[in-house]
Parts: structure tokens; sequence; C-alpha cells
């Protein structure tokens, strides 16, 4: 099996510079075909109420309802572009997320306060997610690691699910350094999506100037706590579909069994466990 644990779906195309096809581009059929052509089975739609898609999270637990057997939702709670990031009843908001829209997971992405981990704003809502079950997905660039350590310590029962191998850069391996540090609290995870955020140019497939920042993180974390994504629909911006899949493919280096369970298997095992 295999499982996409980075996807989105919008109604409308949030990014810039504006796309033709605004109200097609980002629809979760498009997604789905692709998965199909390709042979993945499941994949994990990351919400993002960004522009022009405040109701992001209806909208996907709409399509996850529909297409119940291929897709899971992590929701869209207190992100960075939202006017509740981080402020008070945080833990209230993800509590109804999860009881709303019956998560297993739920995305956050953070700007640089790195404090509010270890606030008793940020404690709460932690608490909540170890209560419900639910694997964190966090949007973080590296100098968030040591803070993530520490929460992760602290609540070692939820799983911590860090995008695009965590920020790391091709070319600046003192962010594989940071990264590599946290492989030493056994519940953070890594994304191994975003190869073209993480090469210094996006085009350049099959990106085998990334090969030595996934040879680290996979020296660091095994294959238990990698998990390959798309970024699908983003990624159409520097390459198709079907590249994001072999771009990981193409890191002969990792033993086939060792592929086949960050392909798959190590995310489905989380999601098996998580929620209620």
């Amino acid at each position: 099996m295999i499982v996409d644990s980075h996807t989105q779906a919008w109604e409308f195309w949030p990014y810039d510079p504006p796309v033709p096809d605004h109200e097609q581009r980002g629809k979760v059929e498009n997604l789905l075909w692709e998965m199909d052509r390709v042979g993945v089975d499941q994949a994990v739609l990351v919400c993002a109420r960004i522009d022009h898609n405040p109701g992001n999270n209806d909208y996907v637990a709409d399509i996850v309802k529909k297409y119940s057997d291929r897709l899971i939702q992590f929701a869209d709670v207190d992100c960075s572009w939202s006017e509740e990031y981080h402020t008070p009843g945080a833990a209230d908001r993800l509590r109804q997320a999860a009881e709303r829209y019956d998560l297993k997971g739920f995305t956050h992405y953070v700007k640089s306060d790195t404090e509010w981990f270890a606030s008793d704003e940020g404690l709460a809502f932690f608490e909540v997610a170890a209560e419900m079950k639910l694997i964190a997905s966090l949007a973080m660039g590296p100098n968030w690691q040591p803070a993530l350590r520490e929460l992760a310590t602290r609540f070692p029962t939820v799983p911590f699910l860090c995008h695009h191998m965590a920020g790391c850069r091709a070319d600046d391996p003192s962010k594989l350094k940071q990264i590599a540090e946290s492989a030493s609290v056994p519940n953070i995870h890594i994304k191994m999506s975003g190869f073209h955020y993480v090469s210094p140019t996006t085009w350049n497939f099959p990106y085998e100037n990334c090969r030595d920042t996934v040879r680290g993180l996979y020296d660091a974390f095994g294959p238990e706590r990698l998990c390959w994504g798309s970024d699908y629909p983003v990624v159409r911006r520097a390459m198709t579909y079907q590249h994001a899949l072999e771009a990981f493919r193409a890191c002969d280096f990792i033993p086939a069994a060792d592929q086949e369970r960050i392909l798959g298997g190590a995310l489905s095992d989380l999601l098996a466990a998580a929620g209620s």
C-alpha cells in the first residue's frame, strides 16, 4: 500500500501567480485521478484555509465522506494565517474540530514564536491532542526543532509529523543537522515531501542534489519515522505527481523493504492507531 502523507484540495486556487483554471486546479478529482494513475492507495488531505478558501475544513470533510476509503482529513486548526493563531482558547478549538470532523490528525502551520509550545495555551492544546489520540502535522522551520523536542518528550503518545523534510535545504547542511538531532525523540516523524523546496532549484528532477539530505534523514530516523508525500497539487508548479513519487524512489540507497515502509506502511500504522 502507498499512502501519500501530504496533499491538499481547494474550491479555488489560492496561490499567486493566478492560474487559468482556478476553480478546477485544486479539485480533489484531479488528485484521485493522479493517485489511480500511479497506484497510490490513500492520501491525507492537509487542510489550509488560505486565500479564497475560509471553508476548506468543511469542503474537505464533504470530500472525505464521499471518498472515505481513499482520503483522510487533517483539519486546519489555528494555522498561522488565521485570526485565531496562538490566541487563547486553542485547546477548545482543537477539541471542537476533532469532534466535528472525526479527526485522526490536524495540521498546524507556525510562525517564529517558538516559545508558544511551552506556554500554558500551547501545552493545553497538545494535551487535547494526546487525549484524543491525534497526529500533529506541523509546518515549521528547523529553528523550531529544540522546542519540538521538548514538546514531543512531554507528550510521548502524540506523533509529531513535520512537513517537507522539516525545512531541510540541500544547500545548507546545518539545517539537516538541526533536524537530525530530533531523531533522539521517538515520536517525531518527517514527511519525505517537498523535494522542490529542499532543492536550490525547483526543476531539478530527479533531484539528485537532495540525495544527501534524504540519506541524512533516513540514517537518523529510519524507515519507521519517514512518510512519503507528494505536496499535490502545489507540486505541479515544479513537477508532476508521478515525478513526486519517482523522486523518492530514485533514492535507491534505501533498501526496497524500507522504501515500502516509507511509501505507506509507517503512515498506515500511525493512522490505524489515531483517533477515537
